[in-house]
């Protein structure tokens, strides 16, 4: 072929290829708009958000061409996956993490300018402090403005700093009798100046919270002039939405040397993977819709997908480091989670480690709900002056949730001697041969009986519960914890039961139940145990959430419904902290079966309750507990696990749902489960097995389409190799896989098919029935 047909030649293949990546670049467009019609139908209606989509034509990302990272991102690692080696690398890693929070959360952040001046100015004196009044004006044409207030003590200086937002006027009055100028600035919702900068900057799409910490800076330009202010000694401080506002001036800002960030919860202190709606936290979906111009409208893309976010909060934390910052946290505040807050601090503080700042980073806790108290700013400024080198009486407090210990882990002999086993083989003995018979089916049952009392451990002498009345929750616990308040067609009957746990029963008016009779009708009610998800604030009661909280709309269908706060959770929170101390051989999901257990124990004290229909749901790490208890005890007539489990066997570091790691080294639920990372194959039992002991019961697992923390495909097979046993029993139909198209959330979808589901169990148990018979499987 000559040079000209070769080149002929050439320009036809460029024309193809040229036209097949557009055919490619509109199949995938397509695709994310079909994604984005999809988010439009699960999440609740945002007009801020679909006024933006509109205004701005964006598309969802390709989530498949993303990386899942369902635990928190590791500082340490480039999204290219090379490790962080030096301090050189980190600070290259810090540019990378920040470019990625303004892509996905803040928007782009104009450059600080250099032409800040006080375009007004007054002084007067308040006793013996100088109280200044300044406008600062700055950026293009000095068009934009900043009211400043600074308190200055008597004294010559220099004096460390300590600024804040408008509201917080008070807290820089205490630092002020603390020897330190006090700083507030127009960046709160009382006197807010940075909603101008929209329109001065107009090539930027920077938040609401971005600019007032932007904004922060912009006093420390004017602070940087004074005589009087020591440079090395400034800090900011802010709660709640100023906490979060806090955090990102600090992460944008080095010259900002310490920061308190009080409360700030989710897009603050808390990472967006472990305080999500799973959680009953204030999630992606909730804070951007009934806050949308907090974060970039960017954000709400990743509701339900918080693994495909590049970034989290704990990385905001990392990039404040080697500077001192201070979590002060409630431990019942429902806009923040105990346990999500030292998770950011556990994996930021690996970056303060590699700087020799590992001190630099502290936790205060608090007792109650969100609000602080002035004790908690003196100990703010206690705090200061520690890392301030002024003097040392701050008393920091240590976390709450315990780390794995060495100790619990089972040697790699003890986990080899558990056999390689995937999702099949149920109904096979442990000689390979198939069981063709309940008795050898029964046999199998105590096999697996044993394989997960040894994964739970080892529970301490417990005998059967029963129910009191004495240590119910008091008034002040309720109200703080958001159920002092009952709906007016319902009641609710405290008690204490099992170990002196606090329940409540909910329940019709219509029931006499406080009289010990039969509801108005002459029947006695059905029952179920109601088991929360991690909620650590709150406890049963969803800190956040969409509709009625599923424990009223329980109730509500006709039944008694017995919640309490699990173990580490809500009331019960400070009780997991030195759990494994007291009990090293044991496991939290233990004691939480053993509670639904004693729950169980306790109801059957109570002369309105059905005794032969009683039920458990759950949802999360709920789910799991409920399927274990319904495995452990044949009381329970149903169970409904809701987004409660995926295959342990099946649950790798490759499949990019978290691993087991997850519930043994992130939250310890199951210390044992640590020894078969990297040997999932060899868990002693998986759900298979647990949904085979429930049969011929009947349960029905409803699972959400989109949920990254399990696969569904793999759930589909345990479900089925289960059937297998609930067919021996004659009873298929009594296990069912209910697939939801919608993310992993209590929705109003869920909760009502779990309350139809309930329903109609009620109804159909309701008649006594006959025992299982029939021929068996052969």
């Amino acid at each position: 072929m000559t040079v000209r047909g070769l080149i002929l030649l050439a320009g036809v293949l460029l024309v193809f290829a040229a036209a097949a990546q557009d055919e490619k670049s509109e199949e995938d467009k397509a695709a994310r708009q079909s994604e984005l019609q999809r988010m439009l139908e699960m999440m609740p209606e945002s007009k801020a958000w679909e006024e933006w989509l509109q205004a701005s034509g964006e598309l969802p990302p390709d989530f498949s061409a993303m990386p899942s990272i369902p635990n928190l991102p590791d500082p340490l690692v480039f999204t290219n996956g090379v490790r962080v080696r030096t301090v050189n690398d980190w600070f290259e890693r810090r540019k990378e993490i920040l470019k990625l929070f303004e892509h996905y959360v803040f928007g782009s952040i104009p450059p600080a300018p250099e032409n800040v001046v006080a375009g007004s100015f007054d002084e007067r004196m308040d006793h013996n402090v100088r109280v200044q009044d300044i406008t600062l004006r700055f950026g293009p044409g000095h068009e934009a403005e900043l009211s400043m207030k600074l308190l200055i003590p008597p004294g010559n200086g220099p004096f460390p700093v300590f600024i804040t937002q408008y509201n917080h006027l008070r807290w820089a009055r205490m630092a002020v009798s603390r020897g330190y100028i006090g700083c507030v600035y127009a960046g709160a919702d009382t006197r807010d100046d940075t909603g101008r900068y929209v329109s001065i900057w107009p090539e930027y799409d920077w938040s609401k919270l971005a600019r007032r910490a932007w904004a922060a800076g912009r006093c420390i330009d004017y602070l940087y002039r004074l005589p009087a202010v020591d440079r090395r000694r400034i800090a900011l401080a802010g709660h709640s939405r100023n906490g979060k506002t806090s955090l990102i001036a600090a992460a944008i800002d080095p010259r900002i040397t310490a920061v308190i960030s009080s409360s700030s919860g989710a897009g603050g202190a808390c990472s967006w993977r472990l305080f999500s709606e799973f959680q009953f936290g204030e999630g992606i979906e909730l804070i951007t819709r009934v806050f949308p111009d907090w974060f970039h409208p960017r954000l709400r893309f990743f509701a339900g997908r918080e693994d495909k976010l590049p970034i989290d909060q704990h990385l905001l934390a990392a990039c404040i480091a080697p500077r001192a910052c201070l979590f002060s946290t409630a431990l019942n505040d429902n806009v923040e989670s105990v346990w999500a807050v030292e998770r950011t601090y556990h994996s930021a503080k690996t970056v303060y480690k590699m700087l020799n700042a590992a001190n630099a980073i502290d936790l205060r806790y608090r007792s109650g709900g969100h609000s602080t108290a002035p004790g908690d700013i003196e100990a703010f400024i206690d705090w200061l002056a520690s890392e301030f080198g002024r003097c040392n009486i701050f008393e920091g407090d240590e976390p709450v949730f315990p780390e794995l210990k060495s100790n619990q882990v089972p040697s790699e002999k003890v986990v080899k001697a558990f056999p390689e086993m995937k999702l099949k083989g149920l109904l096979t003995t442990a000689g390979g041969k198939p069981i063709i018979s309940r008795s050898q089916w029964l046999d199998k049952k105590s096999d697996i009986h044993r394989r997960i009392s040894w994964l739970l451990g080892e529970p301490p002498a417990s005998p059967v519960g029963g129910a009191g009345d004495y240590g119910t929750e008091s008034s002040h616990q309720a109200t703080l914890l958001r159920r002092a308040t009952v709906p007016s067609d319902l009641n609710k009957m405290q008690c204490n039961f099992g170990n002196y746990v606090p329940g409540d029963i909910y329940y019709p008016k219509s029931t006499n139940a406080d009289n010990g009779d039969e509801n108005s009708e002459g029947q006695k009610l059905p029952a179920v145990v109601w088991v929360h998800p991690v909620s650590v604030s709150n406890g049963y009661v969803p800190g956040y959430g969409v509709g009625t909280p599923i424990h009223l709309k329980l109730a509500r269908a006709g039944c008694a419904v017995f919640a309490f706060d699990q173990i580490g959770n809500g009331g019960r929170l400070l009780e997991i902290k030195n759990f494994y101390k007291r009990y090293p051989d044991w496991s939290i999901l233990g004691k939480s079966v053993i509670d639904v257990i004693h729950a169980l124990d306790a109801l059957e004290e109570f002369e309105f309750i059905d005794t032969d229909r009683v039920y458990v749901a759950g949802y999360g790490a709920g789910g799991m507990i409920a399927l274990h208890a319904a495995a452990l005890d044949e009381r329970i007539r149903g169970v409904i696990p809701v987004a409660g489990f995926t295959p342990m066997r099946l649950d790798t570091e490759d499949n990019d749902m978290g691993g087991t790691a997850r519930w043994s080294q992130w939250y310890p639920f199951i210390p044992r489960l640590a020894g078969f990372i990297e040997n999932e194959s060899r868990v002693p039992y998986d759900y298979h097995e647990i949904l085979g002991m429930i049969a011929p019961r009947k349960v029905a697992v409803i699972e959400p389409e989109v949920n990254y923390r399990a696969s569904m495909d793999d759930i589909v097979v345990c479900v089925e190799e289960a059937r297998q046993v609930f067919k021996m029993f004659n009873a298929g139909e009594r296990l069912n896989l209910i697939r939801i198209d919608d993310y992993n959330h209590l929705s109003p979808r869920i909760k009502e098919r779990v309350v139809e589901v309930l329903g109609a169990w009620f109804e159909e148990d309701a008649v006594p029935v006959e025992p299982v018979t029939g021929e068996e499987v052969e």
